[in-house]
């Protein structure tokens, strides 16, 4: 597989320099900046932090107004370059439009078709691969208007698995699933992430703290940390205190399954400190906005 020497004897499959995106009066990317190679990388932000907008230029919809974008050593603004990267690469949309009259076989047939599966014994045999790994053998001959919202994720996860893709981006894919399909997720993709590239947008903190060697929290269009799930919770440390009660100096508390209070935020002198989480750095490093997401 090819791709940009990362100095550590692996390879980096992403990599962006300076990336800015603007539509009309709103700047969705200020300066983005990022590299990953093999493994899993998950992007956290509230809404509007441009993090659907970074994956859609990874996956090569989009192009950015500036900076430079390499993507498994390629230049996607080169239309041969563009597409080598996509037969190698695979992308699950927040949204995806679905065929509604299609059964789950059908729909992720066809998707086959557009990604030049031309062989129809073998590409069958690569969409059944692709329903098997995402779980829904028993569905496939299912009308995807039938199925659930979960299902229908799954069917869009199955579509992005098609040709064993050495670059991987799901936006949310986690959204409507239950905590079985959920682990089931988890799974899967900590097996993919092995020898390939994984960027995942979500979220849920911890399913970022399950999976991700890498992770990258966004707000409003620019990079606020890069690092180990580790490194987001020690953002942390030192703001997490336990009480008896709601603090009235804490910005954000919840009464916790033992009956005590949880407050984040300017621990009070004598605290009794809590170990701080992935999700109590995220909470203080997005601030206000993340804040009034969670209340």
């Amino acid at each position: 597989m090819t791709g940009l020497d990362d100095g550590n004897g692996g390879k980096q499959r992403v990599r962006l320099q300076g990336i800015e995106k603007r539509f009309l009066r709103t700047r969705a990317l200020d300066g983005v900046s990022l590299d990953a190679g093999t493994g899993i990388l998950g992007l956290l932000g509230p809404n509007g932090a441009g993090k659907t907008t970074l994956l859609r230029i990874l996956a090569t919809i989009l192009a950015p107004d500036a900076g430079e974008v390499r993507l498994l050593g390629r230049n996607p603004s080169r239309s041969r370059d563009r597409l080598e990267i996509r037969r190698r690469l695979g992308y699950m949309p927040q949204e995806p439009g679905f065929h509604r009259n299609f059964t789950a076989f059908e729909f992720v047939d066809y998707v086959a078709i557009l990604k030049e599966m031309t062989h129809r014994p073998r590409r069958h045999q690569e969409v059944r691969r692709a329903l098997e790994l995402s779980g829904l053998e028993s569905v496939s001959g299912k009308k995807i208007r039938a199925l659930s919202g979960g299902m229908r994720r799954r069917v869009a996860l199955a579509q992005s698995l098609l040709g064993d893709p050495d670059l991987l981006i799901l936006d949310e894919p986690t959204a409507g699933l239950d905590p079985e399909q959920r682990l089931r997720f988890r799974d899967m993709v900590s097996r993919l992430g092995e020898d390939r590239t994984i960027v995942v947008s979500t979220h849920q903190t911890e399913d970022v703290a399950a999976l991700c060697q890498q992770v990258v929290v966004m707000n409003a269009g620019r990079v606020l940390l890069t690092g180990a799930p580790r490194d987001v919770a020690e953002v942390a440390r030192g703001h997490v205190w336990l009480a008896d009660g709601r603090d009235p100096r804490a910005r954000l508390a919840w009464r916790t399954a033992e009956g005590r209070h949880r407050n984040i935020g300017d621990a009070p002198p004598g605290a009794e400190l809590a170990e701080p989480t992935i999700e109590d750095g995220y909470l203080l490093l997005v601030g206000e906005r993340a804040f009034s997401e969670a209340a």
